[in-house]
């Protein structure tokens, strides 16, 4: 396998297994915080209305539901998670696949909370870093802690695919 097609598994590897930590987190936190899942419809929809022209929402969940938005949100949010292992990758280059380490990772996941911060609350009405939330600092908190277990995701997705290459 060439190097752009190794490293181009390993991030499909790594993303797939750090969206699917933090969405594991996602359902657990529920019971183990009383923090309902989030709600990747939302998403959906916030994307969906993009391509009517709207890009910001007072409220997203008072937004017209549009058709496929479970989908889309499903969808976007794994392609994200691609997208942030794809960085891991660029920043870290391909040796770190061959011994992954904890602090890049994490520090990577952390930083993804941006993206929540400063693209989607604002988009879907919840202002930056969820300034128009009811409880702003719990809203920051689990997203932060959210980002932190993706950031775990991708640490143990170098390791899948460490060990898929081996």
């Amino acid at each position: 396998m060439d190097n752009v097609t190794e490293t181009l598994a390993s991030m499909i590897i790594i993303g797939i297994c750090a969206t699917l930590v933090m969405d594991v987190w996602g359902w657990l936190r529920q019971p183990l915080l009383g923090v309902a899942p989030p709600n990747y419809a939302m998403v959906g929809r916030w994307l969906l209305h993009m391509g009517h022209g709207q890009f910001r929402h007072t409220a997203i969940a008072a937004s017209p539901a549009m058709p496929g938005e479970k989908a889309t949100g499903w969808l976007a949010h794994y392609l994200t998670g691609l997208a942030f292992a794809g960085i891991l990758l660029a920043i870290e280059g391909q040796s770190w696949i061959h011994q992954p380490s904890l602090a890049p990772a994490l520090l990577v996941g952390i930083s993804t909370v941006a993206a929540p911060f400063l693209l989607m609350q604002p988009g879907m009405g919840a202002g930056i870093a969820a300034c128009r939330m009811p409880d702003p600092n719990a809203a920051r908190l689990q997203s932060l802690l959210t980002h932190a277990i993706f950031g775990i995701g991708l640490y143990l997705g170098g390791w899948v695919s460490h060990g898929m290459q081996g």
